[in-house]
């Protein structure tokens, strides 16, 4: 326990190298925008693939809320103001669902054909999240009993294909977690209303579509 707590103390208590462009983006993004975010944690100083939290097989190093948890995530200025002041180079986390976007995420290579097959189809489609290894898809808010009934109509749905809704999270551009650096493989166009994103059942017709056409067998990732 006292190692945890130390090393939790030292997450916490490590400002890092300043980002300016960090705190510029969590305030665009729950001041302008009015999406809930809060600090993730950090990755582990001792090494950039594993995470700063105590655990050890952590699947998504550094892109995830530790301390505040996932319910302190909000949209008041001055929080996000305090948050970065004091931690300036942490990840920015969104909380998905209720009157924030929600995710469809699948893996990188699968996603870049399923885009551009989608792209062929002139598929309107908003913001893109890239990561390294997975891509996202911003939609709509929707609840577990919409989600559920999208999916029990698919014969089929490929089990790499990952829904983040409400009490979910989804780390976002410009956060360096330990994954690698988080991007946009599509702004959102410039203004100060919030983006547009389309309906989750139109992306997940449309992703299960194109990865069967295009004969993609996404992998379990």
């Amino acid at each position: 326990m006292r190692e945890i707590l130390g090393r939790r103390h030292r997450l916490l208590s490590q400002r890092g190298d300043g980002r300016p462009e960090l705190i510029s983006a969590a305030l665009t993004f729950a001041k302008e925008w009015q999406w809930p975010v809060l600090p993730g944690v950090a990755a582990d100083p001792q090494g950039r693939d594993r995470c700063g939290c105590p655990d050890p097989e952590c699947t998504v190093p550094g892109a995830h809320p530790f301390d505040p948890g996932l319910l302190a995530a909000t949209t008041d200025e001055r929080m996000v103001r305090w948050w970065w002041a004091n931690r300036p180079a942490a990840p920015i986390v969104l909380a998905t669902g209720d009157t924030a976007p929600c995710a469809v995420s699948l893996p990188a290579l699968p996603a870049a054909r399923a885009l551009s097959a989608l792209d062929r189809d002139g598929m309107r489609l908003g913001p893109v999240v890239a990561s390294p290894t997975r891509w996202a898809i911003l939609v709509k808010p929707y609840s577990l009993e919409q989600l559920g009934e999208l999916l029990y109509a698919k014969d089929h749905v490929p089990g790499s294909l990952r829904f983040h809704g409400e009490g979910g999270y989804l780390a976002l551009p410009p956060s360096e977690t330990g994954q690698g650096e988080i991007r946009w493989e599509r702004a959102p166009l410039p203004g100060s209303a919030a983006p547009w994103v389309p309906d989750v059942e139109a992306v997940v017709d449309a992703v299960v579509e194109a990865l069967t056409r295009t004969g993609v067998s996404a992998p379990e990732l």
